[in-house]
């Protein structure tokens, strides 16, 4: 295992390096120049110039490529072009946020989600069966940008229930940083609730079927603990999957949550960076978020071991 565990951290390195070279690349050859943005629409071609010099923006592109990958083998993301801050600081600075809003969608989700697949399975063809692949099929269907409009009008603004936008960080109190957490966490999280609802009800209905089941059935065992312990246990290895793909879409929907709810996360400093050509910032956002889907799937994999030990690497 441990030597498992090493090899698939080792494995990262070169996905890292290809995803730099990736996004350096992209960067580089995309159209638009961030030293115009700098200078302003007044400047001469001479200032443009001379902050193109400035910022080694008019270097090859392996020798801008080699001096930035020399500088992030030594921990260094470089400086925002317009803040002059370390990108290290500024993502730093975003973090809690962005995490934040993760962590309580996966909860809302998981919390949500698992129990509707199970009972969607358990009453096959049913009204509660329907009533779930219904509201799978409208969480898919529903953009994340339109549900958290719906929510903040109907919950923000009409009832006043809850804030419609900024964040409290935790430290000043877990009930003011978690309502300004309720209403993006449940826009974000409802195509993460369709997702894992219908993996929880395919996989379960598979479960539901095996012998074990109406032996567990046939010695008297009731409902609950049929479903919850036996049949849940062995029907996780897809649901556990798919809980780990899905981050993918926290990391994308956070953008779109952030911007709707003003949070300053990680999502609207990518959004702010992309529109201002700030490459340095860019490149390391893309950079975390790569390293942290990479590290998310070595988690999953090391959890297929725990909730089913035949597994084994």
């Amino acid at each position: 295992m441990l030597t498992y565990i090493g090899g698939r951290i080792l494995s990262t390195i070169p996905v890292v390096i290809l995803v730099a070279l990736f996004v350096f690349s992209l960067l580089y050859f995309a159209p638009g120049d961030p030293a115009l943005v700098l200078a302003g629409e007044n400047a001469t071609a001479a200032q443009v110039e001379a902050i193109r010099q400035n910022l080694a923006l008019d270097q090859p592109f392996f020798v801008r490529f080699g001096s930035w990958f020399l500088g992030l083998l030594h921990g260094e993301l470089g400086s925002s072009i317009f803040t002059n801050q370390p990108v290290r600081t500024l993502i730093a600075e975003r973090l809690e946020p962005t995490l934040s809003l993760m962590v309580v969608t996966l909860v809302i989700s998981i919390i949500v989600a698992v129990p509707m697949g199970v009972v969607a399975a358990w009453r096959q063809g049913t009204v509660v069966d329907r009533a779930v692949m219904l509201f799978a099929v409208l969480g898919f269907s529903l953009p994340v940008f339109v549900m958290g409009y719906i929510l903040a009008y109907t919950f923000g603004v009409k009832l006043r229930w809850l804030p419609v936008q900024g964040y409290t960080p935790l430290a000043e109190g877990f009930g003011p940083w978690l309502s300004n957490l309720v209403l993006p966490a449940m826009s974000l999280s409802c195509v993460y609730i369709a997702l894992i609802a219908r993996t929880t009800r395919s996989s379960m209905l598979e479960v539901l079927r095996q012998d074990y089941i109406r032996t567990a059935r046939s010695k008297g065992l009731g409902n609950g603990s049929v479903l919850f312990v036996h049949a849940l246990k062995n029907a996780a290895v897809p649901i556990v999957t798919v809980v780990g793909i899905g981050v993918a879409l926290l990391i994308s929907g956070a953008v779109v949550a952030e911007s709707v709810f003003a949070i300053p996360g990680l999502g609207r400093l990518t959004v702010d960076a992309i529109l201002s050509r700030d490459y340095p910032v860019i490149q390391g956002l893309v950079l975390l978020f790569s390293f942290a889907y990479v590290l998310i799937n070595l988690i999953v994999d090391l959890i297929y071991t725990v909730i089913d030990p035949r597994i084994k690497y």
